[in-house]
């Protein structure tokens, strides 16, 4: 199922835990890690979508997880051609993506790399937020930035941690403005050297599914 452009329609997963790290799997016989994501079938709506994948990726069911956000519109990649198989060189040009922001309400022991015949990963780990961009198949990582940008502002606060983010640019206007600090949004820092997240505005919290 592809659009008039050519990008398959997919959903992309940021699962966290309690201390806001992130679910990393290494694609299974390879050394790439990645999180789970996968296609919209017809007649699909990407929430729908999201939880199929994630019992067939991860494992987990609906009650194991509770939804914070998604992004607001389609991200999209393309692919290399020579990732495209032969038939579908000339259709096929990427993905387009709906992201949603999980987090685990389970335990770890609820997820099984194993719940299909079909597995995606062979490995998992918990990861800070900002993964390292550079274990992603390169044409997904202008992606995985926005993904992860647009949504940081949307963390909860780790549990049993003190969140201590702020944005320096709301720190600085604040300041300015003798307004309170304690009313800055939660969220966590990107790495140093990172860019900052310009697309903050662009996520909306549990937002209604569209039916795109």
């Amino acid at each position: 199922m592809l659009d008039r452009d050519g990008f398959r329609p997919n959903v992309g997963i940021i699962l966290l835990n309690q201390k806001n790290q992130v679910f990393w799997g290494k694609r299974i016989r390879t050394h790439s890690w990645q999180f789970p994501q996968g296609g919209i079938k017809h007649g699909e709506s990407p929430e729908q979508a999201m939880f199929r994948e994630l019992h067939e990726e991860v494992g987990l069911l609906p009650e194991h997880v509770r939804i914070i956000a998604r992004t607001r519109d389609w991200l999209r990649y393309e692919v290399p051609q020579h990732f495209i198989r032969k038939d579908a060189r000339g259709h096929y040009k990427g993905q387009k993506q709906i992201w949603f922001l999980l987090q685990l309400t389970g335990r770890d022991t609820d997820m099984n790399l194993r719940a299909t015949s079909h597995p995606e990963f062979d490995a998992w780990r918990w990861h800070e937020y900002w993964v390292p961009l550079e274990a992603v198949i390169e044409f997904k990582r202008g992606v995985y930035e926005m993904a992860l940008s647009e949504l940081a502002r949307f963390l909860p606060k780790p549990q049993g941690h003190q969140n201590r983010f702020l944005r320096g640019n709301m720190r600085s206007r604040r300041q300015g403005e003798g307004l309170e600090d304690a009313s800055a949004e939660p969220g966590t820092t990107p790495p140093a050297g990172g860019r900052a997240p310009e697309a903050l505005v662009g996520a909306r919290l549990l937002a209604p599914d569209t039916g795109e």
